[in-house]
């Protein structure tokens, strides 16, 4: 991460979420207490900023200045406003192909799939505002610059941002090997947002509910699931086989 990504010392990063900086992710030490701190615990929550609790060692690792056990990343590009988004893609008369990732933690998994998204035409990318994977410098990197070209959106919780899109004519479906459905018996031929599950837990159970359908690739080994980013991959390019 480069040095002008960060931000690091209590009150520097509470004033620059008061700003309106665009803040990726705070990183918070574990077990840091205060007065301070409790003000900016409330204004992580005043403003819905993703934040962390981790060791101290990461915080010296992020910087070697006194971060005073907090360290915040400035995003490298600008999220856009989801419902903005969202009708801006409809009115453009273009069939929709959006990208919902449920908690992807891990910033090389999100630009390895960042970057498959802009190979496949995906319209945009929707991410929850806590618990999703900062977009940094491994995520730039991983993602060979195609961050700056697919708009990427924050939203509160992922069950709204499916509903929105189901409620604007999006069809959403979920890849999960919690179906009986293959992927390839799916029609992804039109308006589409696809739903990707964390590396760990997979889609939340409370979203799979309200999903319009599901589906699955088939399994030949042993192991019992793919990377993230790989099972994106190729649930996008059926998404595009389809739609060429």
């Amino acid at each position: 991460m480069e040095k002008d990504h960060l931000i690091y010392g209590i009150r520097a990063v509470i004033e620059a979420i008061q700003s309106g900086k665009e803040i990726d992710k705070v990183f918070i030490q574990k077990e840091a207490s205060g007065d301070l701190m409790r003000e900016l615990m409330k204004t992580l929550r005043q403003h819905e900023v993703n934040h962390a609790y981790v060791p101290a060692e990461k915080l010296m690792r992020m910087t070697p200045g006194n971060h005073q056990g907090v360290v915040a990343t400035i995003a490298p590009v600008a999220f856009r406003n989801f419902e903005e988004l969202v009708n801006e893609v409809l009115e453009s008369g273009k069939s929709p192909l959006f990208l919902i990732l449920d908690q992807i933690s891990d910033a090389r998994n999100f630009g390895a799939i960042i970057r498959t998204a802009e190979c496949t035409g995906v319209s945009g990318i929707i991410v929850p505002r806590q618990g999703s994977a900062p977009v940094n410098g491994d995520t730039v990197k991983t993602s060979a610059g195609a961050v700056f070209n697919v708009p990427i959106a924050k939203v509160g919780h992922i069950k709204d941002a499916v509903f929105y899109l189901q409620g604007s004519g999006v069809k959403c479906i979920g890849a999960t090997e919690k179906t009986d459905n293959m992927l390839y018996a799916l029609d992804l031929s039109g308006p589409l947002a696809i739903v990707m599950g964390s590396e760990d837990r997979g889609i939340n159970p409370s979203v799979i509910k309200i999903l319009d359908e599901n589906g699955k690739l088939p399994m030949m080994g042993t192991i019992g699931s793919l990377n993230v980013s790989v099972a994106a991959g190729a649930f996008l390019y059926e998404a595009l086989r389809q739609r060429m």
